[in-house]
Order: C-alpha cells, then sequence, then structure tokens
C-alpha cells in the first residue's frame, strides 16, 4: 500500500477468529488506510484453521494468544513501514478484542478477547505490562505473561432467569461460563493490571442489561471475586485512558491519544453499518449472523439481547447460525461446479418460491434451531432425496433467509414500511444473493463500501469517544459518512410469494426438530407468519 497522506484520523480494529484488521478514517469519515493479517495464511507457524486448534475431543477449540499479539506487531510494522504518520491519530477502538489503556499509573494496553475468547493473565503481569521495552515487539515480552487456554465450559445453575437479567440464555462460546471450568484454578488470578476489564460487557453473558451493572448471581456462579477482578462496565462511547508509553516510543503515537472502550465485532458492526430503529443487518460470512435495534430487550430461549453499542437507552439483538457461507461454498461445489457464476445463474434462472420446494442444509449442528443435516421437502410437504441442481440452490439460499426473518420475527421484530436491511460480510458482494434476501425479507438490501463493518465502527465510536461527555448523539457524529448503496429492491409480488412459504417453512422446521428429537411430529401450516389464530394447523 502506498504512503497515506498525512491527516487527522481514528483506527479502527477487529480482532475476529480468522484475522486481524484496521481500519484509518479522516476528519470527514473516508477510509484511507486498510490492512490484515490473516492467521492461517499469514502466521503459518500457529498451524490453525479457521483461526482455531480443534482439540482431540471434537469439543475444546482454542486460539494460540500470542497469535493475536504477533498479528497486532505486524499490522502495526505494516504501517509503519507505509509512512503511516502515527502522530495524526486522534484516538481508537475496536472489537471483538478487547485493546484498553489501563490506570495512569500502569499506562499499559491490555487485549483481553471477551467475546468468544478468554484470556487469562498470569501471576505477574503487571511488572511486564509497565515495563515494556520499545525496542522489541510485543509478542517477544508477553509471552511469558498470557495463560491462553480457553474451555468448554457446562451451564451454571444460573438456569432459565440468567437469560432475563443479562439477554442470552447460556452458550458455551460466551465466556462468562467458561469460568466455571477452571473455577478451582482461577482464584488467584491476577488483577493485572485492573483486572480482566469487559467494556463492552454484555457480551460476556454477565452483565444486567437493563440496569448497566453486573448480575452478582450470574458472578457468583462463575468464580470468586469476579468483579474485583472485572472492574467496573462503562458505556461503549467511554474514553478509557490515553495509549501507553510503548506506542508512543515505537511508532510515534501522541501521547494523548485516546483509547475508546472496545466492543464486540457485532455491536460495532451495528455502528459501521449506522443501523436505525427499525433496520436489521445481515452479516454473511464463515456464520451468518443478524442482528437488529431494540428499544426495548425481549430475551427469549434462542437469541441473544445485547447493550446498544451507539445509543445506551436501547439495545441490540443477535441471532447467529453456524451454516452461513461454508454451507454456500458446499452447495457451489456439488451444484454449481464449484463456480460462483453458476451459482448466481442458478438463482437467476429459477422463480421465486421455487416451486414449492424448501430445504434445510445443516452439516453442522446448528444454533438457531438446533438441527444437523439436510432435509429436503417438495411442495406437497413429503421429504424427497435430492433436488435438481438449480433447485438446490435456490431451496439453501431461500431457505437460509427464510429462517432469518422467522428467529427475528420470534424476538418480536416486525418488518416496517422504513426497514432497511444493511448487508456485509463475503456474500454480500453477490448481487443474486442479495436480491432473494430483499424479497425474502420484503425490504431493501443496502451495503457499504468496506472490507469490515466492525473495523469501520470501531473507528466511528472513537470519533464518538472524542465527544464523550457532551452529549452529542452518534448519529450527529457519522452524519458525513457516506450512505450505504443500494444493492437489491424486493421484486413485485414478493410479499405475496413467500407470506404463505414462511408460514410453511416455520412448520417444517418443527418437524424436522421433532423428528430428530424422537417426538411427534405436527402438520405443516399454510397460516399467514404470525397468526394469532390458537386452532391447531391441522383444522
Amino acid at each position: 500500500m502506498a504512503a497515506p497522506a498525512a491527516r487527522r484520523c481514528c483506527l479502527g480494529w477487529d480482532f475476529s477468529t480468522q484475522q486481524v484488521k484496521v481500519v484509518a478514517v479522516d476528519a470527514e469519515l473516508n477510509v484511507f488506510y486498510e490492512d490484515s493479517v490473516h492467521f492461517d495464511r499469514d502466521l503459518l507457524e500457529f498451524g490453525t484453521q479457521g483461526g482455531v486448534h480443534v482439540h482431540e475431543d471434537g469439543l475444546t477449540v482454542t486460539s494460540p494468544v500470542l497469535m493475536w499479539v504477533q498479528a497486532l506487531d505486524i499490522i502495526l510494522e505494516r504501517m509503519k513501514s507505509s509512512g503511516f504518520d502515527f502522530s495524526q491519530v486522534l484516538a481508537l477502538s475496536g472489537a471483538g478484542q478487547e485493546v484498553r489503556a489501563c490506570s495512569p499509573r500502569t499506562r499499559a494496553w491490555l487485549l483481553s478477547h471477551q467475546q468468544h475468547g478468554s484470556v487469562y493473565w498470569k501471576a505477574g503481569a503487571s511488572q511486564v505490562l509497565t515495563s515494556l521495552s520499545p525496542d522489541l515487539p510485543l509478542h517477544k515480552q508477553l509471552q511469558p505473561s498470557v495463560d491462553g487456554r480457553q474451555h468448554r465450559s457446562p451451564v451454571p445453575p444460573a438456569g432459565g432467569r440468567r437469560g432475563r437479567r443479562t439477554g442470552s440464555q447460556p452458550p458455551h462460546r460466551l465466556p462468562g461460563l467458561r469460568a466455571i471450568h477452571g473455577k478451582p484454578n482461577r482464584e488467584d488470578l491476577p488483577a493485572a493490571p485492573r483486572g480482566l476489564l469487559t467494556l463492552g460487557g454484555s457480551g460476556m453473558n454477565l452483565l444486567q442489561i437493563q440496569d448497566k451493572v453486573w448480575s452478582r448471581v450470574c458472578l457468583a456462579a462463575c468464580a470468586p471475586r469476579l468483579e474485583e477482578k472485572l472492574g467496573s462496565p462503562v458505556q461503549s462511547c467511554s474514553v478509557v485512558g490515553a495509549v501507553c508509553p510503548y506506542y508512543v516510543q515505537r511508532y510515534g503515537f501522541p501521547p494523548g491519544c485516546k483509547v475508546v472502550a472496545f466492543t464486540g465485532d457485532n455491536p460495532a458492526s451495528l455502528a459501521g453499518m449506522r443501523l436505525e430503529e427499525g433496520d436489521i443487518a445481515v452479516s454473511l460470512g464463515t456464520s451468518d449472523t443478524l442482528f437488529l435495534w431494540l428499544q426495548e430487550p425481549r430475551p427469549a430461549l434462542e437469541g441473544h439481547i445485547f447493550c446498544n453499542p451507539v445509543d445506551s437507552q436501547h439495545y441490540m439483538a443477535l441471532l447467529c447460525f453456524k451454516n452461513g457461507s461454508l454451507m454456500r461454498e458446499k452447495i457451489r461445489d456439488e451444484s454449481a461446479s464449484c463456480s460462483w457464476s453458476e451459482f448466481s445463474e442458478a438463482l437467476r434462472s429459477t422463480e421465486m418460491g421455487n416451486g414449492g420446494n424448501l430445504g434445510f442444509y445443516f452439516d453442522v449442528m446448528e444454533i438457531t434451531p438446533e438441527i444437523i443435516g439436510r432435509h429436503r421437502f417438495s411442495a406437497e410437504n413429503r421429504k424427497v432425496p435430492a433436488f435438481p441442481r438449480e433447485v438446490e440452490v435456490r431451496a439453501l439460499i431461500e431457505g437460509q433467509f427464510m429462517a432469518k426473518r422467522i428467529h427475528a420475527e420470534g424476538l418480536g421484530y416486525r418488518v416496517m414500511p422504513k426497514t432497511k436491511i444493511l448487508a456485509t460480510g463475503g456474500a454480500s458482494h453477490n448481487r443474486e444473493i442479495l436480491q432473494v434476501l430483499a424479497d425474502v425479507f420484503g425490504a431493501p438490501v443496502y451495503v457499504i463500501d468496506t472490507a469490515s463493518s466492525a473495523c469501520l465502527g470501531s473507528a466511528y465510536r472513537a470519533f464518538h469517544g472524542l465527544t464523550a461527555g457532551t452529549d452529542v448523539p452518534f448519529s450527529e457524529v457519522v452524519k458525513l459518512a457516506p450512505p450505504p448503496r443500494l444493492a437489491a429492491a424486493p421484486t413485485p409480488g414478493a410479499s405475496q410469494v413467500y407470506g404463505a412459504l414462511l408460514a410453511r417453512y416455520a412448520s417444517l422446521e418443527q418437524r424436522v426438530l421433532s423428528e430428530l428429537r424422537g417426538a411427534p411430529a405436527s402438520p405443516a401450516c399454510d397460516r399467514p407468519l404470525g397468526s394469532r389464530d390458537p386452532r391447531p394447523c391441522s383444522e
């Protein structure tokens, strides 16, 4: 990348499962620098697949802590080599991986992944963090201080009440639960310094989302003295300190560069896409994620309710679907000759509704709903072993988006006349896929021209942090940002086609669930989605 011109800016970071990314955004909110380090490709020495190590039991998944730190080193060194002027950085923030400035006494950065992974600091980390040498890269100095073990944890005794307090039922991937697994060994976890502070705390499943305080019940179920180690939650636009001397001396950051509280990748994407009330965002990546703006939290048995990262009075809902792009790639290889062009042609050549053919495609156990396997149904609701290749492609894409709409409405969401869908992730570059998304939801689909909405949202939140204490709303801070681009509008007649199909899909989903659980299956239902008719579908 050519040397970027010197201009006042904020940095937005995204420490994701598979890579570390950064963007620089200037005062006019234009992106003028982007870079990333892909773990599998750029850090071969760690031997990861998809950024992780899957252990022999098939259940335990870990990620090398120093891999994240070394990726940060690599990006900063690339920026320095390109001539990036760090002295112009006003503030930074990020997602996924928490990078925060400690108290003025220690003035060091902490890295504590608080979304799906957990980093434990060893005793003595305080001394290391307060004596970093600018002559050495960070990963070489932190190697003795981090304990990168990650655990699959049992469900804690908090039970169903936890979902009402924290906005999420207790899935294994949220780190609050994993603290239980090592509970007997964690009493001497150092608060080093000021502990594993969680500034995007609702993503840990330990925060009472309405009161914005830690749930004492959930903390007690996890580990002793956990509140002391976590510190107090803060609003997402809070400035939590200044960049430490290490980065000032090694890279030339200004001593006054502010560090704004980090958050999770999906809240950051909500900020990056400038979601508004009534809008819905769909991230089409390795896993598909759907998140939306809510006025009132309505925690359910599925999905998650988090604090809204740009409006402390509101909330965001999130649904995650494991079988995302990897499933699309499998069907592309099997039914479209490994070609995205043929995949897109299959979508163009088949009609909306796919002649009534519906399919469920879950090669790994899905999160929402808990289904595994491929299940195909004819227009008469009969199970069939296979579809023609073009029908298979459309059945996959229609099914993925119908599931998203059905489960979003299960959280209380409703598509409104002003609703916009904002799409991001790899599949958002495929116009035919986005057309199906627009048709199924009956709303226009927009995209933003950046490789990472989470990075962009982190940079926007850094700018918002510069206004902290002035009551300037986030929407005012980002009003100059380039508007999203219309990618697909609903096809006339789509709502009539999918109105009946959505009800059938929801009923067939319950049928598949019942069959997998060995329970009697309920008949398919052709009533409109959201019908309040109390009679059984068979009447």
